[in-house]
């Protein structure tokens, strides 16, 4: 989905402009196409298209400094990733993460994933994860030749496996 080239919100105006031969694609959402066509620019006339078309190279040729900012790995300049919506390697979060964080919590209200649990046994889930980290922590101490610890933790494994495997 392409995203609006003045915020970040999902474009719903598609332009495509010829410049000097080169195709230029503008992507605008409701409201900034509106502000847009509302603008009080320089009027080449009574003619509404002779007026959009200066409106679109003034927006076109505008030196926007967040889409000249580059991937230092793959290359990729911001303005291609609005336009494509995809990154070009790993290394772009960190190269973009300025222009990336209001992005994120404009569209997912939150900068930081939380994860899910499942639906179907959420407490198993849980119960598993400690199981784990009880039997790491087991092997720690045995390595550690802490022999009471590892005692303890083989006594806690028992228990929480008779709960785990009785359900």
């Amino acid at each position: 989905m392409k995203k609006c080239k003045r915020c970040s919100k999902p474009a719903t105006l598609h332009i495509t402009e010829i410049h000097s031969g080169n195709a230029v694609a503008i992507h605008l959402c409701e409201v900034c196409a509106r502000e847009y066509m509302d603008e009080d620019g320089d009027s080449v006339g009574d003619d509404p298209a002779a007026e959009l078309a200066a409106k679109l190279e003034a927006l076109v040729s505008g030196n926007d400094d967040e889409a000249q900012i580059r991937c230092t790995e793959c290359g990729i300049s911001f303005g291609e990733f609005r336009e494509q919506g995809r990154l070009g390697c790993p290394n772009c979060y960190e190269d973009f993460r300025d222009e990336l964080m209001p992005l994120l919590e404009n569209i997912h209200e939150e900068a930081t994933h939380k994860g899910k649990r499942p639906v179907r046994s959420p407490g198993q889930t849980e119960d598993q994860y400690r199981l784990i980290q009880l039997r790491t922590e087991q092997r720690e101490a045995i390595e550690r030749e802490d022999y009471e610890a590892a005692a303890r933790l083989r006594d806690e494994i028992a228990t929480l496996e008779d709960g785990l495997f009785t359900r």
